[in-house]
């Protein structure tokens, strides 16, 4: 976990880099595709999503080395070909990953994060799971194990297959010509994102656009349907940590709602959006019909309060390429906690964001712990080895957090607030 925390310490700057360039090429043609709020919240998403798979938190049902020791038929040498081979098959699996995620109600939890945002532009990119707890995937790589690919070769593409997708998550790049027969480009991501019936669960591919095309999910951006954004159950928050869980929420309570004992069971597995007869009338839940004429959560929002989510934003993201950077020094337990004041930190200017009144006491609790940490250890998790009088600086930083929570929850109320489009 080290290795791969060092090599966050060095992505994430890089994704942020390519957000704002995006942002700024946007205001130059002016043709923007960012707004405030929703850009914050899918890069709080990305936080949340690189802390959690830091600390390994989850169940992998089988491992990709336990696979290749009792699966292997052959033993194959490193060569560049077998990295080729590699890729492909880990391409066709992340296809057939991706499309169960779409198609089954439980799988559907884990991605749902993804397709919430009703924006489409690489910030949307980052908007990663922490709900994918139970790790199924090396399962879909059984065929590298049978042909023996080695360990290190699928965990050094990993990464490599995951970061490759994220610069087509834009409007900006329009079709590419004959590139659009052999790899999936921004006009076939957009149609992936979009509601619009016609596009609806198609265009699964990763890298490669040839097994959308062998298995019948390929569909074209069409000049006359522009694509509309979001998921069909809107998430109606800012929130990542909560847009992670709303899902499978509703699956929970379905399952305790019905009296078919055979739905309470195969509600998991059946295709996502099916609920039990006995409840769909009693327990509607909204979806949008109209997908070109329905609202995007877009809640007042003073300038006041973007400059100061932005600071959050910015803060948090330094205190967290800290705790990589001294990973190995800061120890498991003291990760952990690093962690949660990560969490709970999104969470509460998360909740300002959406107007929660709840958000003052996250925010008031986080930071005094903040204190009292800071005043016990007389450090932060190290960091004064490296910055004199380092923790005080975080120490200030919860002193703002405390005095940002409670005047935008009781503060700010009568505030002239921008144009809620903006």
């Amino acid at each position: 976990m080290e290795s791969y925390a060092t090599a966050l310490l060095y992505a994430t700057p890089f994704f942020i880099l390519l957000v704002l360039f995006e942002v700024f090429y946007g205001h130059f043609v002016k043709k923007q595709m960012h707004n405030v709020m929703d850009t914050v919240s899918s890069l709080s998403s990305g936080l949340t999503n690189v802390v959690k798979d830091s600390l390994g938190l989850g169940v992998i049902i089988v491992t990709y080395p336990f696979l290749l020791e009792y699966l292997a038929l052959t033993e194959i040498k490193t060569t560049w070909l077998v990295w080729l081979l590699a890729f492909v098959i880990l391409d066709f699996a992340g296809y057939w990953n991706h499309r169960l995620s779409h198609h089954i109600n439980f799988f559907w939890n884990q991605h749902v994060i993804h397709h919430s945002s009703e924006e489409f532009n690489l910030a949307c990119a980052l908007r990663q799971s922490i709900s994918n707890l139970l790790g199924y995937f090396p399962i879909l790589l059984i065929p590298a194990a049978l042909l023996g690919v080695p360990h290190k070769v699928i965990a050094i593409l990993g990464p490599i297959h995951l970061f490759a997708q994220f610069w087509y998550h834009t409007r900006h790049i329009g079709k590419m010509g004959w590139l659009e027969y052999v790899i999936v480009t921004p006009s076939q991501h957009r149609v992936h994102h979009a509601i619009n019936p016609e596009y609806i669960d198609k265009n699964l591919g990763q890298i490669f656009c040839v097994w959308d095309r062998m298995f019948g999910t390929f569909q074209e951006e069409l000049e006359e349907v522009p694509p509309q954004y979001g998921v069909l159950k809107p998430a109606n928050t800012w929130n990542p940590i909560l847009i992670n869980f709303q899902h499978i929420w509703r699956l929970i309570q379905d399952a305790w709602r019905t009296n078919n004992y055979w739905d309470k069971l195969r509600i998991w597995f059946m295709p996502t959006g099916w609920r039990p007869e006995d409840i769909k009338e009693k327990y509607p839940v909204s979806i949008i019909e109209d997908v070109y004429n329905f609202k995007k959560y877009k809640p007042q929002t003073s300038k006041a309060l973007k400059g100061y989510v932005i600071f959050q934003l910015l803060a948090t993201t330094t205190l967290m390429l800290f705790m990589f950077y001294n990973y190995a020094e800061i120890g498991f337990n003291g990760l952990l906690l690093f962690g949660a004041y990560i969490f709970i930190g999104i969470y509460g200017y998360t909740s300002l964001m959406d107007k929660k009144k709840y958000a003052v006491w996250i925010e008031i609790f986080r930071s005094i712990a903040g204190l009292v940490l800071i005043y016990v250890t007389n450090d932060w998790f190290g960091l004064n080895a490296y910055m004199e009088m380092g923790s005080y600086l975080v120490g200030v930083y919860f002193l703002i957090t405390i005095f940002g929570g409670v005047y935008f929850a009781y503060g700010e109320k009568n505030e002239k607030t921008s144009n809620p489009a903006s």
